[in-house]
C-alpha cells in the first residue's frame, strides 16, 4: 500500500455522478487520476443490443474528454475476463439453485473496489473516489458507510461488501449532496450534456431486462431441461405446469396459472422444478438467515441487538433483532412480517443511518 497522500484515483463511468465527483476532488485541491473499467460489451457476447451505461463507448469516451480537459491522466482497465467469471457466473449460478441474485452489489463492492484499489496502488494514489451517494466514517479504528443526505438517491445499502481497509481509503464526494445540486453543479462547470444525460438502472450486460433470455444463451439446453414444471401451492397440491423455475423470482405475480384471485411465487424449489405459489399472506415472513456476512461499523453482535433491516435497495428497512447463527451467519427476527424475503437477494443492518453489516439472505424461515 502507498503511503497518505493527496492522489485519488476516480472511477469514471462517464455519467453526470462519477464526472461531478471528479470536479468536486478537483475544486478541494486533490490530485486526480481518472479510471473507467471496461466490463462487458456486446459484440464479444454475441448480442444485438445496444450498450448502455457504464459500459458503453461513449461513456467511456464521455469520461476520457472530462479528463483531458481538465488536465489530469485518464486510464482504461480491462477487466471484462474477470467480470465474465466471476460477476456473470455467479449470475447465472444463483438462478439455477433458485435464488434471486443481485450481480450490481457484487460487482461494485467485491470486483471492482479490489480492482481499483490494486490500481491505485500502482498509480501511488492513496484514496480512491466514486459517485455513489453515501458517506464514510470512522469510529473506534473501525470504517464504515453511512447513508448520503439525498433519501432518494441514497446508496448505502449497495455498500455494505466493501471491506474495511477499502472503506478507509475511500472518497464519496456526493454523500453531502442532492441529487439536484449534482445537476446544477454540472450546468454551472458547463457540462448541460450530463445533466441532460438519461440515466441506466438496468444490468449492464442485460439492457433490455430480459434476463430469461440471456439465462437461455448462457445455459446450453435451459428451457428442454426445466421445461414442464410445476406450479404447487403451499400444501403440495399441483395446480398447473410452468416454463422452467429459473424463469420465476420471488413475490412475482404476472406469468403464473389462473387461480382466481392473485397468486404470488413465495418459494422456489430448484431441485424439482417446482414454484411454489400462493395469497398474498403466504408471501410474508418474519424470519430469514442472512450469510457470508461483512463486518463494518462493528466486527460482531450480542444476541437480541435492535436494528433497522433493509432486504432490498430503496426498502425503507424494518425493525428486527438480530442473533449470531451458525458458521458465522446472523439469523434476523423481525418485530412485524415483512414481504418477499428473497434468498439470494442483500440484507444490510443499519443503526440510524450507519450500515453495521451486511450479507446475502440464505434463507427464509
Amino acid at each position: 500500500m502507498v503511503e497518505k497522500n493527496n492522489r485519488v484515483l476516480v472511477a469514471m463511468s462517464g455519467g453526470i455522478d462519477s464526472s461531478i465527483a471528479a470536479l468536486l476532488l478537483a475544486d478541494e485541491g486533490y490530485e486526480l487520476v481518472g479510471m473507467t473499467m471496461k466490463t462487458w460489451d456486446y459484440s464479444t457476447a454475441g448480442s444485438s443490443s445496444k450498450e448502455t451505461g457504464c459500459c458503453s463507448l461513449d461513456s467511456i469516451n464521455d469520461a476520457r474528454q472530462l479528463a483531458v480537459q481538465k488536465g489530469f491522466p485518464h486510464y482504461i482497465i480491462d477487466i471484462r475476463k474477470d467480470f465474465e467469471e466471476s460477476i456473470v457466473s455467479d449470475f447465472v449460478s444463483e438462478y439455477m439453485i433458485g435464488r434471486t441474485p443481485n450481480p450490481c452489489i457484487l460487482c461494485n463492492t467485491f470486483m471492482k473496489w479490489e480492482a481499483l484499489l490494486k490500481r491505485a496502488d500502482e498509480l501511488n494514489c492513496y484514496y480512491i473516489a466514486t459517485g455513489h451517494y453515501a458517506q464514510m466514517k470512522e469510529q473506534d479504528g473501525r470504517y464504515y458507510v453511512t447513508k448520503g443526505i439525498d433519501g432518494g438517491k441514497d446508496q448505502s445499502y449497495v455498500l455494505w461488501g466493501v471491506s474495511q481497509e477499502n472503506i478507509s481509503r475511500t472518497l464519496f464526494p456526493l454523500g453531502n449532496y442532492h441529487k439536484s445540486e449534482i445537476k446544477e453543479l454540472a450546468i454551472k462547470h458547463g457540462y448541460d450534456n450530463l445533466a441532460k444525460k438519461s440515466e441506466s438502472y438496468e444490468i449492464c450486460f442485460i439492457p433490455d431486462n430480459d434476463y430469461r433470455g440471456f439465462l437461455k444463451n448462457k445455459v446450453e439446453g435451459l428451457e428442454e431441461r426445466v421445461k414442464d414444471g410445476e406450479f404447487v401451492t403451499s400444501d403440495g397440491k399441483v395446480v398447473g405446469k410452468h416454463q422452467g423455475f429459473p424463469f420465476y423470482t420471488i413475490g412475482q405475480r404476472k406469468g403464473l396459472v389462473a387461480m382466481g384471485k392473485p397468486y404470488y411465487v413465495n418459494n422456489i424449489d430448484a431441485k424439482n422444478n417446482r414454484v411454489v405459489i400462493g395469497p398474498m399472506d403466504e408471501l410474508w415472513g418474519d424470519k430469514m438467515v442472512v450469510g457470508k456476512i461483512n463486518w463494518q461499523k462493528y466486527d460482531k453482535i450480542e444476541d437480541g441487538m435492535l436494528v433497522d433491516v433493509q432486504i432490498r435497495h430503496h426498502d425503507p428497512g424494518a425493525p428486527a433483532k438480530l442473533y449470531n447463527d451458525a458458521n458465522g451467519s446472523i439469523r434476523v427476527e423481525f418485530i412485524e412480517k415483512v414481504s418477499a424475503i428473497t434468498p439470494g437477494q442483500s440484507a444490510v443492518f443499519f443503526e440510524g443511518d450507519d450500515v453495521i453489516a451486511g450479507g446475502f439472505i440464505a434463507a427464509k424461515l
